[in-house]
């Protein structure tokens, strides 16, 4: 389906939990360029129960998964729904869908993001296409990052996009060719401790401002065995599980002090990734209203020139870029890069689903 225009929804759940984001967007498909216009978009958040289940379905059994997935997939559906009748949106060429990772051990060959049902094209009444990070497992990669195609096609202007979601992903021009990788955890953790306080997330980070740095639980994060792997490399919650978390529940210090030196362990890997230090970084995702990360992260790299967009952009970049890989699938094009996640090749991945 090649034209030079197409209205669309691209939707999200990131790891941080915080909802579903929901952009309604147009794109324009002009001398070989892309432009796009953000119209209306939502974070549509979960309620208690939805949060404890995405919380727990890393440790679920196959036959809970297969349940979660269909309940999901039912619940999606219904915000999808809901979200093109508040609009009122017509016309709609599809829907392109990320889903809610639950798993992802890529060196197993596995990847799952629920709400990807082919039930879920019948339930919204529209074609969807979703389920982008299978087929690239299937062909040796590491089913992430995804969205950096989109940051070469969107945002060349930058040397540098960053997104702070539940984890801190990179992407970037090396030698005509686009590198990317996830980075460190940041509001899985974060947002981890914040609920021991009663609280959704750190506001602009003015707890962690408040705490002190402990060198000692410093210097083991960063000694982590992740950071020393080369690219391409991804994470997932199980890493935050099984060796983030019980190293900082190992250390008997205040809350204040866990975010403290989470959040200068956060700023520092990100100093870290970037091949130079100098040039224009557009930063994204939820982590970018916390100005005490922004901060430090600014701290390790004097010379670079920080951007934060305007907030459509801001909050549903994934969104958006999601719903550019879901035009390009339907094209036929190219919408993942062999380069950044380390597939045999470079491929058009997806699901296309029709009512």
């Amino acid at each position: 389906m090649k034209k030079n225009h197409y209205n669309v929804i691209g939707v999200m759940s990131g790891t941080s939990l915080d909802g579903v984001d929901l952009a309604h967007i147009e794109f324009r498909f002009n001398n070989s360029k892309w432009a796009f216009e953000i119209l209306e978009c939502e974070t549509i958040g979960y309620n208690q129960s939805w949060i404890n289940n995405l919380k727990l379905a890393v440790d679920f059994s196959e036959t809970e998964l297969k349940n979660l997935n269909e309940e999901y997939t039912k619940l999606l559906a219904s915000i999808i729904s809901d979200f093109i009748e508040k609009y009122k949106i017509k016309n709609l060429d599809a829907v392109c869908s990320h889903g809610h990772t639950i798993l992802h051990q890529p060196e197993k060959g596995l990847t799952l993001q629920i709400g990807n049902l082919p039930g879920i094209s019948s339930l919204v009444h529209q074609t969807v296409v979703c389920d982008f990070r299978v087929q690239d497992v299937e062909l040796g990669g590491q089913g992430a990052p995804l969205v950096p195609i989109g940051d070469r096609i969107l945002f060349p202007e930058y040397e540098f996009c960053i997104n702070l979601g539940g984890f801190s992903n990179i992407s970037f021009e090396e030698n005509g060719v686009r590198i990317a990788f996830d980075i460190s955890p940041v509001n899985t953790v974060l947002n981890y401790y914040a609920n021991q306080l009663g609280l959704d997330y750190d506001d602009k980070g003015k707890i962690a401002r408040t705490g002190k740095t402990n060198q000692s639980l410093l210097k083991e994060l960063n000694s982590l065995d992740f950071y020393q792997q080369k690219h391409p490399k991804s994470l997932g919650f199980e890493f935050v599980k099984a060796i983030v978390l019980p190293l900082i529940e190992s250390f008997k210090i205040d809350i204040e002090d866990k975010l403290r030196t989470f959040t200068e362990h956060v700023a520092l890997q990100i100093a870290l990734a970037l091949p130079n230090k100098k040039g224009r970084m557009l930063v994204t995702g939820g982590g970018a209203y916390n100005d005490f990360l922004v901060e430090r992260i600014q701290h390790y790299l004097p010379e670079m020139e920080i951007i934060i967009p305007s907030a459509k952009i801001l909050e549903f970049k994934e969104a958006l870029i999601f719903a550019l890989l879901g035009i390009l699938k339907l094209r036929g094009e190219i919408n993942v890069l062999s380069s950044v996640t380390g597939a045999e090749r470079n491929h058009s991945s997806g699901k296309i689903y029709t009512v």
